[in-house]
């Protein structure tokens, strides 16, 4: 299937008719405290684990540097995709137990900013693929790593730093948009960071109006129509998403990339930073 008709985002009955491909490589990037405790004790066959804060981070002590997860050199992502077993030929599925809002999208948004062409989210997650009976497994699976780095050169994604969102906030041509809870933007619970509240000038648009009461994602159709109401009269390239710390707000760019719009830039160190 050419590039350009790949859908950002794949159904369990297509997974089931091709997750025997040999070129097909799924990767379960659930990201809570305990995920590789949950995953040992059942994932989906065949699956491999991947861990957000060591293998798609690169964490700092001091949270002013970078937020919570800050993306890790280019070129030792390069070494990690080989670790995985992941070539440029390779079909990469990824899911979480968060609908997709945890590290599967981030790591969506890292292969396709190296250029990895053919990645895809599992829509509704591994509650979806329980509940349409995909054959599960216990224990660990170790992926058979690739003989050479990933080739990259650069994340060609748009990213933004504090400097640059301190610049346009609350500029009319600009929109930076916080995809936590309403409870967390308006600043009445913060469950991860040290202060609760939100970057003044942003718009809160929550992650959770991406998908519908099942967690899988809405039409493409009905997320455009979502989310070109907030930026009516915005050059896209002048959209910033961010979240707490630049991982699920990767759901969101997945969500308007799946809608035929242009990728917003991430803000990686996102509310921890700030």
């Amino acid at each position: 299937m050419p590039f350009h008709l790949i859908s950002p985002i794949i159904d369990i009955q297509e997974l089931l008719s091709i997750h025997q491909s040999p070129e097909v490589l799924i990767f379960d990037a659930s990201g809570s405290p305990k995920a590789r405790e949950y995953y040992k004790s059942g994932h989906l066959k065949g699956a491999y684990f991947v861990d957000v804060n060591k293998q798609l981070s690169d964490i700092k002590a001091d949270f002013k540097d970078g937020g919570r997860h800050p993306l890790p050199p280019v070129d030792t992502f390069a070494k990690t995709l080989s670790e995985l077993g992941i070539s440029p030929d390779s079909h990469v599925i990824i899911y979480d137990d968060a609908f997709g809002a945890n590290a599967a999208s981030r790591f969506w948004w890292m292969l396709k900013a190296v250029g990895h062409e053919k990645v895809q989210v599992l829509n509704g997650g591994l509650q979806s693929a329980r509940k349409h009976g995909f054959p599960l497994e216990t224990g660990i699976n170790t992926p058979k790593s690739t003989p050479h780095p990933y080739p990259v050169t650069d994340w060609q994604f748009p990213t933004v730093d504090i400097t640059e969102v301190e610049r346009v906030v609350g500029l009319d041509a600009y929109v930076v948009v916080d995809v936590r809870s309403k409870e967390r933007y308006d600043g009445l619970t913060e469950p991860i960071d040290l202060i609760a509240g939100h970057i003044p000038g942003a718009v809160n648009i929550p992650l959770s109006q991406n998908t519908d009461e099942s967690g899988r994602f809405l039409s493409p159709v009905e997320l455009n129509k979502n989310y070109s109401k907030h930026f009516a009269g915005i050059d896209r390239n002048n959209v910033i998403v961010h979240c707490g710390s630049g991982v699920s707000a990767c759901q969101t760019i997945l969500a308007m990339h799946h809608a035929g719009m242009p990728v917003p830039r991430l803000y990686v160190g996102s509310w921890s930073e700030w």
